[in-house]
Parts: C-alpha cells; sequence; structure tokens
C-alpha cells in the first residue's frame, strides 16, 4: 500500500509576513488604478436637491439665488441640471448664514461658547458588527451638515483610514501612538492630522503601531504616574485642537483593551453598533459585563467616565428575516429608549461601495438602480440625522 504523502511543514512567520506584503502590494496597484497617482481621492460633485437637504433649505431657494447671480456658481449639465462641489456646499452655507433672517446655527451648525466638544466613541467586542462603516458615514454626514470634524481610526487594522485613501503601511503616515506613548519621541496631536477629501472633515490615520499601546501601557503602570493614568492620554491630547473641532468621531477597535478605554475615557458620548443576532447580542452582553467592570476600576483611580448619551444602533439588518425581527423586539423589550429609532437596513449600495474604498458618500448614484441607492441613503441619512440631533441636544439645542 502507497503510504500518503504528509503535508509540508513551512516556517509561519515568514509564509505570513510574504502573503501580507503581496496582498498590500496588489491593493496599492488597485488603489494606484482607482485614485490619482498621487492616491489622493476626490470626491464628485452633489446635486442642487442633495444640497438643499443637507442645507436645510429648498432647492427653489438655491435656484432662485443662482438666477439672480449669488453664491457660488454650479456646474450645469446639458439638462440644465445643476450641481456643486463640497466646497461650494460650505461657501453656501457661510452666504446663507451671512444674509439668512434665521438662526445662524441652522445654517454653520459650528459649538459656541459654553458648547463643549462632542467625542462620539463607535464601540463593538465583534468584528462585523458595521462599527467602521458607521464611522465613516456619521464623520461624513456631519461635515456635509456643515461641522467641523475630526476622526480617528484607532483600530491598527485600519480598515477606517483605508476607506478614506490610506494605506498605513506604505503611506507611512502617522497614528494616534505618536501622540499618546510615553517616551519622548511623543508628538502633539496636531502634527498628525491628516485633512481628507470632504471639507470639513480630518483624520488621524490608524497603523500596525497602535497595537504598542497595548504593551507600553502595563509596562508605564508600573513605572510612572502617567501609566497609572493611561485613560487620560486623549482627552488631554485633544484639549489642543480644541477649539478647531465641533465633533470628534473615534472608530475603537474590537476589542477591550487599552486603547478602547482611553477612547471611551475621552468620550462624551457612546454610540454601540449591533447586528440583531443572538451570537453577535451575546458577544455584546459579554462586552456590556467586562467594560463595566472594568470601568468601575478606573473609576476609582480617577478616571471620568460620565456620558451625554449612550445608543444601539442595530446594523445590517433585514426586516423580512423573521429571526433577526424577533431579536430586535427582544433588544427592544430591554433597551427601547436606547435604542436608535432607525435602524441600519443591510444594503448591496454599501458593500459595493466598499469595494472600492468608497462610502455611500461618496459613489455616484448612477452606479446603481435607482430604488437600491435611494433607499440606502435614505436609511442612512435617518440614523446620521437621528445622532446628531443627539449631539445637538448635548449642547443644549432643539
Amino acid at each position: 500500500m502507497n503510504a500518503i504523502p504528509r503535508l509540508p511543514s513551512f516556517e509561519f512567520d515568514e509564509k505570513i509576513l510574504m502573503q501580507g506584503a503581496e496582498i498590500s502590494r496588489r491593493l496599492d496597484q488597485l488603489r494606484m488604478e482607482k485614485f490619482p497617482p498621487n492616491a489622493q481621492k476626490g470626491l464628485r460633485q452633489f446635486s442642487m436637491a442633495e444640497v438643499a437637504h443637507y442645507l436645510g433649505v429648498s432647492p427653489n431657494n438655491l435656484k432662485r439665488l443662482h438666477l439672480e447671480g449669488k453664491g457660488p456658481i454650479p456646474a450645469t449639465s446639458t439638462g440644465g441640471r445643476r450641481f456643486y462641489t463640497a466646497a461650494q456646499m460650505q461657501e453656501l452655507r457661510f452666504y446663507l448664514d451671512k444674509t439668512g433672517k434665521s438662526d445662524a446655527k441652522k445654517y454653520v451648525p459650528h459649538r459656541k461658547g459654553h458648547e463643549k466638544l462632542q467625542v462620539v466613541a463607535v464601540v463593538n467586542f465583534k468584528g462585523g458588527s458595521g462599527k467602521t462603516t458607521t464611522t465613516a458615514h456619521l464623520a461624513q454626514h456631519l461635515a456635509l451638515t456643515g461641522h467641523r470634524v475630526l476622526v480617528i481610526d484607532l483600530d491598527p487594522q485600519a480598515s477606517l483610514s483605508a476607506l478614506h485613501g490610506f494605506q498605513p503601511e506604505l503611506d507611512k503616515n502617522p497614528s494616534l501612538y505618536d501622540t499618546i506613548r510615553y517616551d519622548s519621541e511623543r508628538k502633539p496631536i496636531s502634527d498628525i492630522i491628516l485633512p481628507t477629501n470632504f471639507p470639513g472633515l480630518d483624520i488621524i490615520p490608524a497603523n500596525l503601531e497602535l497595537q504598542e499601546y497595548e504593551y507600553d501601557t502595563p509596562l508605564a503602570m508600573q513605572t510612572s504616574n502617567e501609566g497609572k493614568r493611561f485613560f487620560n492620554r486623549l482627552g488631554k491630547a485633544l484639549t489642543e485642537v480644541d477649539e478647531r473641532y465641533d465633533v470628534v468621531v473615534v472608530d475603537c477597535p474590537p476589542q477591550l483593551g487599552y486603547l478602547t478605554l482611553t477612547a471611551l475615557t475621552a468620550a462624551t458620548s457612546v454610540l454601540i453598533t449591533v447586528h440583531p443576532q443572538m451570537l453577535d447580542l451575546m458577544s455584546m452582553s459579554q462586552f456590556l459585563l467586562m467594560l463595566g467592570n472594568i470601568t468601575k476600576t478606573i473609576k476609582k483611580a480617577g478616571a471620568s467616565v460620565s456620558m451625554d448619551w449612550l445608543r444601539y444602533l442595530i446594523t445590517r439588518y433585514e426586516p423580512t428575516d423573521v429571526p433577526q425581527a424577533q431579536m430586535l423586539g427582544f433588544m427592544q423589550s430591554m433597551l427601547a429608549e436606547e435604542i436608535l429609532k432607525s435602524p441600519m437596513l443591510k444594503s448591496t449600495a454599501i458593500s459595493d461601495a466598499g469595494l472600492t474604498k468608497q462610502s455611500l458618500y461618496e459613489v455616484e448614484r448612477s452606479n446603481f438602480t435607482r430604488e437600491t441607492y435611494d433607499r440606502a441613503i435614505e436609511c442612512m441619512d435617518a440614523v446620521n440625522f437621528e445622532i446628531q440631533g443627539l449631539i445637538h441636544k448635548a449642547w443644549g439645542r432643539l
């Protein structure tokens, strides 16, 4: 009888390094094909209806301004449709702010006076809950509606960074680690902030070096007071740029480590994404129990854990899926007041946009059937306007 040949052994580290490098090279090749040679993302133009929607005015009002020669001049298609760039949308905001009779905050919602910087931590213990997609679309929506936004990618896997056109292992961009590290190489947070293709939206990208914080912190806790109060590092760093932003949105890693705890201590509110299935809910339950116990411990050490709001966002929801609908009902029976009224429906438009490293706000509507795109953008806007309303309520606005 012939012997069955045994599988050849291999050096694990060499193999995964080789595969990682090859995947990275091919991704960069794809990026260079999709984007300009300098790898900077552009941004499509927005229709007059879209601009009116995000400004909170009627399309007829914008049309009248254009006919009267007021405000920025839109591009006009052969069919007579008017389109504005995102920068022109911002210009329109400030024009309406100066000339409009209503409350300026309607057009330029920048915080004023006593209104504190809002830091929204987007968290989940389990990967695949839509956390990064939620973070990206929330940050972009807030920028489109006139807020000054900083989004922080705290996940060493850097998916949020990739969605905004950065490929950390090739671009050699900084990360928040450069600001919260414990040695003499620490940099001010203002040195690591980069612009995105959305006016009003800046980013601190991620890279694998972020993981070093998880190893450095336990050592620093044994040797310094800085380490013992690790949870204050992001909050202190943000004071330097407090006046530059209205909202900071943080994409936390899918684990309950020092990075997540540092983000949660700096946060003024928490958004937990959850897929309405039994295993996901069980995972979230364990996450909440662990988080609560750890928070009690760091609270005794002087951490501030006071929040303006906590909400659960149902993601990738399929209303026709009976088990999902039952699970949503189960969650609502316990957390009715803290579940966002608008779930994020599962959408091929969102997943297809992600294939080209784009968000729903970036892709052209013509790339999809009208019903598919409109359904997805309506759902996305409903979620984000609801969260925006919570942010404004935290400032004491109606």
